[in-house]
């Protein structure tokens, strides 16, 4: 799972450290090579809405299988492209597959490992992203220069398609399997239109995709447009700002998500409200630093003050990662986590980082091609905002877990689907 994890990312983010060289062939401005990133992200959320539905009800190993399958082909494509309109349908495909990915495995993994564990088991599946996204940016940039950009789809693709296979013979746990409390069964009735609906009022899940969806945004334009950045503002080559960016993210990323699951599972032994606090700490500290970074001088280079400061900011931002998450499990019936993922995917991406690629673009190409002004107007504010949106969640965790486990334990047994 940790590697399906790593994969998923790296295909998402070779794009962005070619990104020099694509615009080049296709003669593509800031704003529509981030609408390549937007295609993506919103057909990623849109069919998490199928893929959601069919992980609550069908075998969610097959689900995974069949959705690393399809991203791992269309990365392949990718890399055939020779048109703009190829190239923005085989990113849209590869939202496709990574959709079905997500909610299944969230779900799965859940049943795995119990409640007093899902923090930390969520930071490391999630460590698995962050490793991606820097091999992504360091090895795409890199084969990118010496092979071509083609190349690296190609290399991107290949793996994807053996933990496909190795996807197929996961063992798959029966749902609720984890919980103390309740009887062990498969609910095939849980998943209804109703139903889904109904998970928008559980106060402290929607707390979390609100902010989540703020932090998307960020995350999102600033992963996407890094090396650009770098190239640009200190005159690195493409590799070289490649390389930086994946180096920053990934050893941000690693020690952010991790430290950000055990730092919640350790606080959450004295208080329900620790894996939002850890969360709105990093979102806070994290608009202050950026903040710091993208204002820092170009004259002395990358590395005195915008590196180590970028690094703090990613630490922060990726506390949230294995908190949030196992969050938003704990807070729903095992019969619904898949839609429950789906419903966040499907708000934060559409209204969070589906177009903040894009947004960031545009507004660079208005101000005559700015990216770090871009990213200086959006992502403190969001920041700040996101914060305020996880807080909104501080007074009702203690009672939406406590719902779940009530509503869990009084359901009636039912007969367990073979598989």
């Amino acid at each position: 799972m940790v590697g399906i994890n790593f994969l998923n990312y790296m295909d998402r983010w070779v794009a962005s450290a070619a990104a020099t060289s694509i615009e080049k062939e296709f003669h593509l401005t800031n704003s529509q090579f981030g609408l390549i990133g937007t295609a993506f992200l919103l057909v990623y959320a849109v069919a998490a809405l199928p893929f959601g539905y069919w992980g609550d009800r069908g075998v969610r190993k097959t689900v995974i299988g069949v959705g690393v399958t399809i991203w791992s082909l269309a990365t392949l494509f990718t890399g055939f492209a020779r048109s703009y309109f190829q190239l923005f349908l085989s990113r849209a495909i590869v939202g496709v597959g990574e959709a079905s990915y997500y909610p299944a495995g969230t779900s799965l993994m859940s049943d795995y490992f119990p409640k007093e564990l899902r923090s930390r088991v969520m930071s490391v599946w999630n460590a698995g992203s962050t490793i991606g996204i820097a091999v992504g940016f360091a090895g795409g940039g890199l084969i990118a220069e010496k092979f071509g950009w083609r190349t690296a789809f190609y290399f991107a693709a290949v793996p994807g398609l053996l933990f496909a296979l190795l996807a197929f013979g996961f063992k798959e746990p029966l749902r609720g399997l984890a919980e103390k409390q309740g009887p062990v069964v498969v609910q095939t009735r849980d998943v209804n239109l109703r139903r889904f609906l109904d998970l928008w009022r559980i106060p402290t899940l929607r707390a979390t995709i609100l902010a989540q969806t703020l932090l998307y945004f960020v995350l999102a334009s600033n992963a996407f447009w890094l090396p650009a950045v770098l190239q640009r503002r200190f005159d690195m080559s493409e590799s070289g700002a490649g390389l930086l960016s994946g180096v920053v993210i990934v050893i941000g990323g690693l020690i952010g998500t991790l430290a950000g699951g055990w730092l919640a599972d350790r606080r959450a032994v004295k208080t329900p409200t620790a894996h939002l606090e850890v969360g709105i700490a990093g979102f806070i500290v994290g608009a202050v630093l950026i903040t710091i970074a993208l204002l820092s001088p170009m004259s002395i280079g990358p590395i005195p003050i915008f590196v180590p400061v970028f690094l703090a900011t990613v630490v922060c931002l990726y506390l949230y990662a294995g908190p949030f998450t196992a969050l938003s499990q704990n807070v729903v019936s095992p019969g619904l986590r898949a839609s429950a993922v789906t419903m966040t995917l499907l708000v934060a991406h559409v209204f969070g980082d589906s177009h903040s690629t894009y947004d960031v673009g545009q507004i660079s190409d208005w101000l005559g091609g700015n990216l770090q002004a871009a990213l200086l107007i959006t992502s403190p504010t969001l920041l700040i905002l996101a914060a305020i949106a996880a807080a909104t969640g501080l007074k009702t965790v203690k009672k939406d877990t406590e719902a779940m486990e009530t509503e869990w334990a009084m359901r009636p047994t039912e007969p367990v689907l073979s598989r």
